[in-house]
This record gives C-alpha cells, structure tokens and sequence, in this order.
C-alpha cells in the first residue's frame, strides 16, 4: 500500500446549498469530482487540529454510489492521516444517527452521503456534506471556505489500498488507520430509550394498538425494524417498505402526501391503522398521519412543544424553540402561552445549531417535514415518531383528537406549500428579483381582499454568533396575520424550485374544519397577482401541493 498524490484541477459548480452539495449521480461518479470536493473538506478542516488523534464518523442513506464512495473516502481519510474513522455496516448511517455518533464518540466530525428525500439509482441524485463535532451540518463559514478550495484545487491524496469489508461489524486498517465498522442503529437506539417512555409505549402496542411506518425503501427502515417491532414490539408487519434499496424502490423518497401516497390510502381505509408515519430518504424528516388526519409538520412542531413534558426526556420543560421563517407560526402561539422565546431563522438546519449549543432552544422545526431537538443537531424522523407515540400512550386519543383540541386551545393555522419543481432558474431569479423591486410598494395595498401590513426580504442575524444571512425568502405580511412567502429551494439538482408558502390564523373553532385549499384561496390568488407565477414560470399549476 501507498499513499498517491493525484493531480487535478478545479471543476465548476461544487458549492454546497441548503445541505451539502447535492447532483446527478452522473456528476459525482466522474473522474476526480468527488475527490476534488472531499480533499477540499480535509484541507479545511485540517487547519482546526491534528487529524492524527482525530476520529472521522461515515456513512449514508445506502443510495446508489454510496458503496464505491465510501470506499474513496476511507483511502482519503487514510491518506490524510486521520487516526480512525467509524463507518456504519453497509456504509449505512441516517443522518440523525450519524449526528448521535459523532457526539457520542467524541469524533471530530464526519462525511455524511445522501441527497436526503431527492431520488435515487443510476439516474437520479447523489450528496455530501460534512458534519462538526457539535454533530451538526457545518455552518456557512466552513462550507464557503470548502467551495472556494475547490476553486483552486490541483491535487488530492488517496491510499492505493484495497477496497475493505464494510458489511462485518470489526475492526481493520489502512494505512495505519483504524478502520471501525459499527452497528448503525445501536448508538441512536440507546439514546432514544433514555428520551422516551418505552414501557408505555410498550403497553400501548400490548393493548392492541396498530401503525404503520412507511421507510420508503430508504434509510429509516433498519431503525424502525429495531426500535418498532424489536425493541417496543410492534407486530410484525408494522414497518412496512423497510429495506433500503439503491433507488429507493423506484419512488421519490419525500414524505408527503403525494410521495407517500400508498401510506395516506392506507390511513384513508375504513380499517386503518390507528397511527401512520413515514421517514425520507436520509431518515432526518417524518411524516405523521392519523385515520384519515394528516398533520402538517407545523402543527406537529407546535403539538410536540404544548406536550413535550409527557416525555421523560423533556420532563423539565423546554428552553426555547426555533423553526425556520416559511413555517407556520404555530409554534410561536405555544411558545408565548409557555413562557419562552420562539426564534425564527433562514431554511437550512444549520441555523439551529448555535441555538441548540447555546441552550436557548430545545426543540426545532421546519415545514418541509423536518422536526428535532437538542438531542442531536439534526432534525430526526424516527424521533418525532417515538415522540408521538409516547404522546398517543400518555393521552389515550387519537392524532385527530390532540391535534383538533390544539387548534380550539391556541387556533388553528391553516397551512400549504405550493412547489414549482424544475422550473427555469434565469426566470424563477427573475420573479424573485422583481419581488424585491415591488416591496417597498406593497404596505398598504389590498391583495385579492387582504390588506399588506409589512413585505420584506427576510434577513437574519444569529444572536449567539452574530453572523448574518440575507436574501432567505421574500415574506408579505397582512393585517389579518395571514402571510404569503416566496423562496427558491436549494436542495435540487435540476432547475430551480419555487416554493410558496400560504398561511392563515383561524381562532373560531367553528371555523377549523375548513377544507385547507378552500381556506388559502384568497391568498392563493393574491400570491399569483403579485409574483405573475403563471406568466413568470409559465405553469399554470404547482407540481405538488403539501
């Protein structure tokens, strides 16, 4: 064995977005690329301590190419001098799990391979991002610094090694560097059994109450297999989908009401299940369904936050909660009644984690299927489906139940998110662009019935580190309390994604059962005046609506 020096050259484009840098499984699998971006990271975080007496956490979601990139990273980390890297059997790692692992061990980081809920196989999309020691995804500061190392770029160091068994739990090197092939579930396992009531949970299942855990063919299957029916002993059968497969069984591994459609037919049955749920495609968003209920993920943020204390783990209250600016301000109704600040950040999850490290926030939330804690600095859909289960087991009602006794205590938010997928990026940064030239205008004048308080590009600043963030998502703010917001996605890989996000406050418990499309209409129709959606994207309709 040996360590080779490659020469290369900087190829264009390898800037990280919202969640690493995410592409065609065709980009990643050409000569050099994932290399480039993988030397880029160690020169970058190599700067912040020895990596001799460093520990390297990595894994993925089991996507198509994680297998082949495993291996090129562990000769690179190899080559790089770390002292030992803890890869997960199968090159197999959720997100949050990767999280819990890197805290645990005390790693000083880790690479985490997924494209998270975006498809999978030979022709769909492959990701990696690199994750602190907090357990979190590195904050802009290191990302910038990576993408502007590929820039200038001409070699990268990696062991001529033989590939290594990854599929047996043991221990091997190369290079001198110890090479650790652990349980992917055990860690992540263990610290879901101190947060949470299992003997309820237990009884609840013992009693005769019935789930059903969608893993979408992706990562969360192996989790749920363990925790579900092992551990809490749902029957078998419970988790359904559970393998993961390269390309996720074909399907789009988001859990939606449109990706996870087999799942809400199922809950839509006379005899459905009492409880469904879904994971996505790194196991890091869920989705919580009741007999012919779904509930919104900000609405699942906010119920978790009024009833946290049912969980052990949570039993002393909550310091704070967070959740990003296009969802729901559901939460913010909770944190007032609790006593507590409800802190509103950018998309992205690394946001959270100054809050979380700094204690002034417990639980965090994102509309786009994502809810966490403190517990990691990921969100983590097994979690908030252990979560309500604990809650289902110390209520004794159904989703429906809690969820529409939420609504008569604190009103209900009537919440969608109309997505524009694959649209031409030129004209979606041209909608935006003459979005930000009408703000100023739009304070005062009537929308479709609505009347503008207050427009703006939403900017943020961190109150812990004091770093900033602007141009995050253009927010038109009504009288009513009713808002609209645009924002252009960043975790595509083809186009760009507009997404508008429509939402409005509804204290009349009369009023709560409102079919949620026929409530938003009017904003609805107020959204495609003011942004020419139609005429800009040239759609007359979103491709999916959540």
């Amino acid at each position: 064995m040996a360590i080779q020096t490659i020469a290369t050259q900087p190829i264009a484009g390898q800037k990280p977005g919202t969640s690493g840098l995410r592409k065609k499984t065709a980009v990643f699998s050409q000569p050099h690329y994932l290399e480039n971006f993988v030397q880029s990271v160690f020169d970058v975080v190599g700067n912040e301590g020895d990596p001799t007496a460093q520990t390297l956490v990595l894994g993925g979601d089991g996507r198509y190419h994680n297998r082949a990139a495993i291996q090129t990273i562990l000769k690179m980390a190899a080559a790089h001098g770390y002292a030992s890297v803890l890869v997960g059997r199968g090159g197999i790692l959720s997100t949050p799990a990767a999280s819990c692992v890197i805290r645990k061990r005390g790693a000083a980081g880790g690479l985490i391979l997924s494209a998270s809920h975006n498809p999978g196989g030979a022709d769909g999309d492959f990701g990696i991002k690199y994750n602190i020691a907090a357990g979190g995804p590195a904050p802009e500061s290191v990302t910038d610094a990576v993408y502007h190392r590929t820039e200038s770029i001409t070699q990268y160091r990696i062991s001529d090694a033989p590939d290594i068994d990854v599929d047996t739990i043991g221990v091997t090197q190369i290079e001198g560097m110890r090479v650790e092939v652990i349980d992917p579930v055990a860690d992540y396992a263990e610290l879901m059994a101190r947060l949470f009531d299992f003997d309820a949970i237990r009884k609840l299942f013992a009693g005769g109450f019935t789930m059903r855990f969608d893993g979408m063919h992706a990562v969360s299957g192996p989790y749920a297999h363990a925790i579900l029916e092992g551990m809490l002993g749902a029957p078998r059968g419970t988790v359904i989908n559970g393998v993961p497969l390269e390309d996720f069984g074909g399907g789009h591994p988001d859990p939606n009401p449109v990706n996870a459609a087999e799942l809400i037919g199922l809950m839509a049955q006379p005899d459905a299940p009492d409880f469904g749920a879904a994971s996505d495609g790194d196991g890091d968003r869920n989705m919580i369904v009741g007999r012919k209920f779904d509930v919104t993920p900000s609405d699942s943020l906010a119920v978790l936050a009024a009833n946290a204390t049912v969980a052990p783990g949570y039993r002393a209250g909550l310091k704070g909660i967070a959740r990003s600016m296009p969802t729901s301000r559901a939460a913010d109704k909770v944190a007032e009644a609790l006593g507590i600040a409800c802190h509103e950040t950018p998309t992205g999850w690394k946001y959270f984690g100054t809050l979380l490290d700094a204690g002034m926030a417990t639980l965090c939330g994102e509309e786009s299927y994502g809810t966490g804690s403190d517990h990691v600095r990921e969100k983590d859909g097994v979690w908030a489906v252990l979560f309500w289960l604990n809650l289902l087991a110390a209520s004794g009602k159904s989703v429906e139940e809690i969820v529409t006794a939420h609504w008569v205590r604190f009103g209900r938010h009537y919440y969608s998110r109309h997505d524009y997928e694959g649209i031409d990026a030129a004209a979606a940064n041209l909608l935006m662009d003459d979005l930000r030239i009408k703000l100023p205008a739009l304070p005062g004048a009537s929308l479709n019935g609505h009347t503008v308080e207050f427009a703006d590009d939403f900017s943020y600043t961190d109150p812990v580190d004091g770093s900033t963030a602007h141009k995050q998502g253009v927010r038109i703010i009504m009288t009513d309390g009713s808002r609209i917001v645009f924002r252009l996605s960043g975790t595509g890989t083809e186009g760009a994604t507009l997404r508008v996000y429509f939402e409005l406050y509804e204290p009349d418990a009369a009023q709560q059962r409102r079919p949620v499309q026929q409530a938003l209409a009017s904003l609805i129709a107020a959204a495609d005046s003011v942004a020419s959606i139609t005429t800009q994207t040239g759609r007359a309709s979103p491709s999916v609506i959540t």
